[in-house]
């Protein structure tokens, strides 16, 4: 059983809750959701870092105790009862919520929240939660001791946010909690209690960049860009998710690294880039469309792939003369079911890429992009064509 507590303890707890909680022979929790029992005769587990640990504990007690999980607020809101569920199966685990903290300032604050987005800082990376919180107009926040409102504060405005309305509600329940109203930028150099929430309001909301935006909605170099419509093409054949992680090998100036960023605002891309002029050309780009989950990696692939997580989905825009190692390095870190694309302009690069994936039993789709577009001459219009491009799409099967 899991029973979801707040801040006044005992207090706050229904007659059923506390009614499971008192005959629990086995209670474990937090060491502030403990302590709210000093006198319970049940053996007590703490929860610290290791989960796992704290699994396989709970697993062998289970079998003959009755088990009862505190977890502050809605367990299956960015708590512990998710995981449990996970690992013990949802037909051996019943969830008794309480209020979660986003419930609570809601309500503190008088807003309705059903289209409100509720994320998580806490002990969580800070890039996906600022992407996300970018697109939302109504926002919930919960921090820790290392991403405070003021540290998020700064990441969303440095990430192109407005100075917006923002709330910080401390210690809600406690008899001391407090309600701080200011904008966002205020945020910064204020200390809070490190039981809090961040709540925004705003009244335009950023937008993800559409597929195939105009090429000078970019800096490029003499032409150098994948062009509209050939990128967006080739971003569709990626079939990113929200979540995804995705590299960009040879990004150039980033139009392509930066738009599937707009895509996905869970997820993560790493812009991989050696060419110093094009580094430049990239970081004034993202100046221009701030993607908060756009990592740029200075380097050359292979090399500067090691450090980087397995991805989701690779494009590769270019090579540098590497393309077999790049495509072996892709073909061992590339997530079952993931997606490779590559652009190329000779057939001998797309030949080469279409043998080294049939040889790694991944099935491949290869269409040609050929561009024509209009511009005016003798007062009607002509079509000038652009170059075509080759654009190889495969999958990793599920299974090898």
């Amino acid at each position: 059983m899991v029973v979801g507590i707040g801040a006044d303890g005992p207090e706050g707890l229904s007659p059923r809750a506390l009614a499971l909680v008192e005959r629990a022979e086995v209670l474990c929790g937090g060491e502030r959701h403990l302590a709210f029992f000093p006198e319970h005769p049940a053996r007590r587990v703490a929860i610290r870092a290791n989960v796992e640990t704290l699994l396989r504990r709970l697993r062998r007690l289970a079998v003959r105790k009755r088990v009862v999980v505190l977890a502050s607020g809605d367990p299956l809101c960015f708590g512990i009862g998710a995981r449990l569920v996970e690992a013990f199966g949802p037909e051996r685990v019943r969830v008794l919520p309480h209020p979660s903290a986003a419930q609570l300032a809601f309500a503190r604050l008088g807003l309705p929240w059903h289209d409100a987005v509720v994320l998580s800082a806490h002990g969580r990376e800070l890039a996906p939660v600022v992407a996300r919180a970018l697109a939302a107009r109504t926002v919930a926040i919960l921090t820790d001791p290392r991403h405070t409102p003021a540290v998020i504060a700064r990441a969303l405005l440095e990430a192109g946010m407005e100075p917006c309305q923002a709330y910080v509600l401390e210690r809600l329940e406690h008899p001391d909690e407090r309600i701080t109203a200011l904008r966002l930028d205020e945020l910064e150099g204020r200390e809070f209690d490190p039981l809090n929430v961040l709540v925004l309001r705003r009244e335009r909301v950023w937008q993800p960049l559409s597929l195939g935006l105009p090429d000078d909605a970019y800096a490029h170099r003499a032409g150098m860009i994948t062009k509209a419509e050939v990128r967006a093409v080739a971003i569709s054949k990626l079939r990113v998710a929200a979540e995804s992680v995705v590299w960009d090998i040879g990004a150039g100036c980033g139009s392509v690294a930066l738009e599937v960023a707009g895509l996905i605002l869970g997820g993560r891309v790493y812009a991989v880039e050696r060419d110093p002029e094009q580094l430049a050309l990239l970081e004034q780009n993202r100046q221009r469309h701030p993607r908060p989950n756009l990592e740029v990696v200075t380097g050359e692939a292979p090399a500067a792939l090691r450090a980087l997580p397995d991805p989701d989905a690779v494009f590769v825009g270019g090579s540098g003369g590497q393309l077999g190692t790049i495509l072996r390095a892709v073909f061992r870190r590339l997530r079952p079911g993931g997606r490779l694309v590559l652009n190329a302009v000779l057939l001998e690069t797309v030949s080469e890429a279409q043998r080294r994936c049939a040889r790694a039993g991944w099935p491949t789709e290869l269409c040609q992009v050929a561009v024509a577009r209009g511009e005016p001459t003798a007062g009607g219009v002509r079509l000038a064509a652009a170059n075509p491009v080759f654009i190889l799409a495969a999958q990793r099967p599920e299974r090898a």
